[in-house]
């Protein structure tokens, strides 16, 4: 584990991640519409919002699984709203998914270690020119992904098929493979969803540790206690629009945020 034994983070600088009016249309029907959020390096910050409000496509339209119909993506002030989620990756912009998706057969390290970008090993040449070389970067590429299955709590299961793995467990497995990547930004898709309630103290709290190691976190969620439990901002979105951002404390209190989630009779 020597990666993760980096000082804490300091406090948020400047925006890491913006949007800049950006809409996502189906037709004459703004999904996302004229969204502007900054996140600073270093903060996490949550995004919440009731069903229908557009929390899925202005994640999918950051992550690179949409395009955005008008407007801009900015990580570190460049431009990517218009490229593929694997360009985002090698950029520095990695997410995760609601219902993780892990190759079943593999063993639970391989899984983390197809996280690594640009493997020599996966080109031809290199495996028949300098294999002493490829099988040390080999070697070094299982002791990171031992690394992070130890940070994960899922260093005994390395080498058990993921298939055997909890829902909890999985969504573990996908932070550890996209840890893989060394992403600065991760999108965090319901970390929250369908986990139990031990494996969820353990999310949060390697959620909160890689925070203080400088990762910069989004988060979309419904389960309002991990979001006031890590979330320094909260992003509050309804229609397809922001309705509100602050505190968790001072969303939960906010007359549109009630409005957005109760309707305008109930507020």
């Amino acid at each position: 584990m020597n990666d993760f034994q980096s000082p804490a983070s300091p406090p948020p600088t400047a925006p890491i991640l913006q949007t800049l009016s950006l809409s996502k249309r189906f037709g004459a029907t703004a999904v996302v519409d004229n969204v502007c959020l900054s996140i600073a390096g270093g903060d996490i910050a949550g995004l919440i919002g009731p069903n229908g409000a557009g929390k899925s496509t202005l994640f999918d339209v950051l992550a690179g699984g949409q395009q955005p119909t008008t407007g801009q993506v900015l990580l570190r002030g460049v431009e990517v709203g218009f490229h593929p989620a694997h360009s985002r990756l090698a950029a520095g912009l990695g997410r995760t998914f609601q219902i993780p998706r892990p190759f079943a057969e593999m063993s639970v390290v391989e899984n983390v270690m197809l996280g690594r970008q640009n493997h020599a090993g996966e080109r031809l040449w290199p495996n028949w020119l300098a294999p002493r070389k490829i099988a040390q970067i080999e070697a070094s590429v299982l002791r990171r992904a031992m690394e992070l299955l130890e940070f994960v709590t899922l260093a005994p299961l390395a080498h058990q098929p993921a298939r055997i793995l909890s829902g909890g467990q999985r969504k573990l497995l996908e932070l550890a493979r996209l840890l893989m990547a060394e992403p600065a930004v991760v999108l965090l898709d319901e970390p929250a969803a369908g986990v139990a309630p031990a494996l969820l103290e353990v999310i949060i709290a390697r959620i909160a540790e890689l925070n203080r190691r400088g990762l910069t976190f989004l988060i979309v969620e419904h389960n309002m206690e991990l979001v006031s439990q890590l979330c320094r901002r909260v992003f509050v979105m309804a229609a397809g629009a922001l309705v509100c951002e602050g505190s968790p404390r001072e969303v939960v209190r906010d007359p549109r945020v009630i409005a957005a989630y109760l309707g305008g009779a109930a507020a």
